[in-house]
């Protein structure tokens, strides 16, 4: 499962690991793609989503609102959010300003990147 190339979400599986991966500036144009990979990973209902942030310029309050409403419904369904950074400094910002850094599980996607599974090691422990 992959979404085209020139979208700035892409979805990806690897084993039992939801893959989103978000590139460039994101605003409520980009809402429809953002909450289509979000039903990818509610259907495929696998223990863990990564969400690759490490790409994002620009972010405004509709990804903080979809990020918090997945970290809800996983939270609900008992699976694992992970972010995965480093985060850009607006997307560090946005995160900070609101509040809601420490609400998020954050790796680094070097470390994810060394696993063939695409989890991140360290996983489940807030970052």
């Amino acid at each position: 499962m992959s979404a085209p190339f020139d979208t700035k979400v892409h979805v990806s599986q690897h084993d039992l690991v939801v893959r989103i991966t978000v590139s460039g500036e994101l605003d409520h144009e980009d809402a429809e793609d953002v909450e289509a990979a979000w039903q990818v990973a509610d259907r495929a209902g696998l223990p863990t989503t990564t969400v690759d942030l490490s790409r994002v310029t620009f972010a405004d309050s509709m990804l903080l609102n979809a990020l918090l409403t997945a970290r809800h419904r996983h939270l609900t369904d008992g699976r694992e959010l992970v972010l995965l950074g480093p985060l850009q400094p607006p997307v560090s910002r946005l995160l900070e300003i609101s509040g809601t850094l420490g609400h998020f599980t954050v790796r680094d996607v070097r470390d994810a990147g060394d696993r063939s599974d695409g989890r991140p090691h360290g996983c489940g422990h807030r970052g």
